[in-house]
């Protein structure tokens, strides 16, 4: 059912986006994975030896000994800024290649939106990192999954400061250089949804609803896809598309039963005079 949600509000969004959609084939999206996919294999290759040794060590004991320590802490900082590199590429590709699945999904109709299927990270291998524990949030940072880095967390919380002053074109454009910077970041999705609070501010309905359709088909699991929904919802009967919104309100009970948002659907739904 969601999926002829989806598919409505694609034909809405999509009237005034129609030259862009027409000129991208699916060979290009095709293309767009191969790329993606050659890029992971160069950096891999950066890992593999050259065969040619660059160390050498001469002098006394403890001239030696400082020389291995020295060359040992060289190439430490040396192989984690590589595997650093390699990760933000993998975490950056999964994205653009869940993004690239769900547009080739738009145009099979055949190919049901919601159920498609976490992407694989690239490479076939998820990134190794640890695992530590979600933070607590704060008044103004969302619930999320994750460690942050210092500057990533300053700078969400700056974007979200102007929300709240109602600068919200500049908010708007301080949320998307966030997701620029930092892709695949644990608030990526919540920077897709207040993106679009922001853009709801500017009386721009249609962008707002391509932010929250981004924000629930890129990341469902996330704590900010019911809200995601819930506001996709909202924005489809702005649009006119009351029957689809009705529909996609009345997912947000369905797929997250236990969220603070199916009341707020109950009472959108309500107000539309859903059936």
């Amino acid at each position: 059912m969601i999926r002829r949600a989806v598919f409505a509000f694609g034909l809405v969004v999509m009237a005034g986006a129609a030259p862009a959609q027409q000129s991208e084939t699916l060979a290009d999206l095709r293309q767009d994975i191969v790329l993606l996919q050659g890029e992971l294999a160069r950096l891999k290759q950066e890992l593999n030896t050259t065969g040619i040794g660059t160390v050498q060590v001469g002098g006394s004991v403890l001239d030696r000994v400082n020389a291995i320590e020295a060359e040992l802490t060289r190439i430490t900082a040396r192989t984690e800024q590589m595997q650093n590199r390699i990760d933000t590429v993998v975490s950056d590709g999964t994205n653009r290649l869940g993004d690239l699945e769900f547009r080739v999904c738009e145009v099979q109709p055949e190919c049901d939106i919601g159920n498609i299927e976490a992407t694989r990270p690239l490479g076939g291998e998820a990134v190794a990192a640890a695992a530590p524990a979600p933070r607590e949030p704060t008044d103004s940072l969302p619930a999320h999954q994750g460690e942050l880095a210092v500057s990533e967390e300053a700078d969400y919380l700056a974007a979200q400061k102007a929300l709240e002053l109602g600068d919200y074109t500049g908010a708007a454009q301080l949320f998307a250089k966030f997701r620029e910077i930092y892709p695949g970041g644990p608030l990526n999705a919540s920077a897709l949804v207040s993106e679009g609070k922001a853009f709801d501010g500017q009386g721009d309905t249609r962008e707002a609803a391509r932010r929250y359709l981004d924000a629930y088909s890129g990341f469902p699991e996330t704590p900010a896809a019911p809200e995601a929904l819930w506001r996709l919802g909202v924005s489809l009967a702005k649009l006119g598309s009351t029957p689809e919104a009705c529909v996609t309100l009345n997912e947000v009970g369905g797929r997250y039963p236990e969220s603070d948002f199916v009341q707020n659907a109950a009472e959108s739904r309500a107000e539309l005079g859903c059936q």
